[in-house]
């Protein structure tokens, strides 16, 4: 399956979560199936392995702060480095939610809990830091990857993620392709205006030093916004191929086909530069291999072999074999499916257990130790690129995989654009 099925499956649970509340108008069942319960736990998780160095926290405390749609042109989350006295305020928990009803109409399939405090008081010590943008995937809320943002902010990024005004419905997709990329350069302006002297960003991000991550269709925004364009034309004889041999594919082509014309005119505009690009399962068939070569920054793709909703072979290998960048990364989960990037379930709805929808488990990987592969692996990507950080250059130029993953890196010799940068101002 694709992007078009992952819609349809999202809307046959939210279906059955509805029917459940109507049953327990007579049964009560529906109050007890729509509650949440802590997940099982299929044994416990494995212990980090030696290779994945990057998946622990960073020195930073982390604070967190909401934008909204009043103060910037679209509603925002930033995550940032924060002063120690952080600890003393409550940590956040967040949902791991879709938007169904409406683009403010959310529904949670599970909560977690973070480490980030609610409005902390900047770090500016250290700052200002690269900016990380951060698209979420269809339909999916920001906070659903609130695990990695963190993460990273623990790390010395500040990451925004705009909130993408979209619903669960699959008429969406189209529309989606245009509206996610210009959020993304409407969230890059908004940035770099806060981060005059006077805004409320001063000091704290740095918004010439930039990486775009995404997963799913925010992994088709993150190659959007890094270069890629669509081609109608591979686009459409891809579809052709894929109709032959029934690939799963052909949900995303009777999605976009119809409307693929509009969305490529809608492209014409080169985005502003970009100095990495993070793609975790993103969507790329509409960009075909001419679109792809238009990427010519870093680029590190991630995805799982057994992923049903964005393939493989659709996603990462793709973008990968496709653009033009020197330096990329190609990080395969064997055995991994599509939703082994969103949000933890330490709280999840009954329902959502009982239903085994791939949103909270995994049949090929343990959540956390998937988890921890991720964060390695983007973490050092972009303290590579936009840090020149040497510790985590050699994690990607000779890197030692984990069990189960396999890696393919083509590291041009040379040092990152924020470093060729300075370079070029000291001569």
């Amino acid at each position: 399956m694709n992007a078009m099925r992952r819609a349809v499956r999202s809307m046959l649970l939210i279906g059955a979560l509805v029917g459940v509340v109507m049953v327990g108008l007579v049964g009560h069942a529906g109050s007890y199936l729509f509650g949440f319960d802590v997940p099982d736990v299929a044994g416990a998780a494995e212990p980090p392995d030696q290779a994945i160095g990057h998946a622990a926290a960073g020195p930073h405390r982390v604070g967190v702060r909401r934008i909204g749609a009043d103060e910037a042109p679209v509603a925002m989350t930033a995550w940032y480095p924060a002063v120690d006295t952080a600890a003393e305020e409550p940590a956040m928990r967040y949902s791991y939610s879709l938007t169904v009803l409406g683009p403010r109409a959310t529904t949670a399939l599970a909560t977690y809990p973070g480490t980030a405090r609610l409005g902390a008081e900047a770090d500016l010590d250290g700052g200002p830091y690269p900016l990380v943008v951060l698209s979420a995937g269809f339909a999916i809320t920001p906070d659903s990857y609130a695990w990695l943002a963190e993460h990273l902010a623990s790390h010395g990024f500040v990451v925004v993620a705009p909130q993408h005004e979209e619903t669960l419905n699959p008429s969406d997709l189209w529309r989606s392709a245009v509206d996610r990329p210009a959020a993304v350069a409407a969230t890059r302006t908004y940035v770099k205006m806060a981060a005059d002297p006077g805004g409320d960003l001063a000091g704290l991000v740095d918004p010439n030093t930039v990486g775009i991550l995404g997963h799913s269709y925010g992994g088709y925004t993150a190659l959007a916004a890094g270069g890629a364009r669509v081609d109608p034309d591979a686009f459409t004889a891809s579809c052709d191929r894929a109709r032959g041999d029934d690939d799963p594919i052909v949900f995303l082509c009777d999605a976009l086909e119809p409307r693929i014309d509009d969305v490529a005119a809608a492209s014409t505009t080169p985005p502003a530069p970009v100095d990495a690009i993070v793609s975790l399962a993103g969507d790329a068939a509409m960009f075909g291999e001419s679109g792809l070569a238009e990427v010519t920054a870093p680029l590190l793709v991630m995805g799982g072999t057994a992923d049903r909703d964005s393939p493989f072979a659709w996603t990462s290998r793709l973008a990968f074999d496709s653009s033009s960048s020197p330096r990329k990364v190609e990080v395969a989960l064997e055995g991994a499916e599509h939703f082994i990037f969103t949000g933890d379930c330490d709280r999840a709805r009954r329902i959502v257990r009982l239903l085994r929808t791939g949103f909270c488990d995994d049949p090929g990987w343990d959540r956390e130790r998937a988890r921890a592969v991720v964060r390695h692996y983007v973490t050092a990507f972009l303290l590579a690129e936009l840090t020149g950080a040497a510790k985590a250059e050699e994690a990607l130029i000779a890197p030692e995989a984990p069990m189960g993953v396999g890696v393919r890196s083509s590291r041009a010799q040379g040092v990152g654009r924020r470093n060729q940068r300075r370079l070029a101002a000291d001569l």
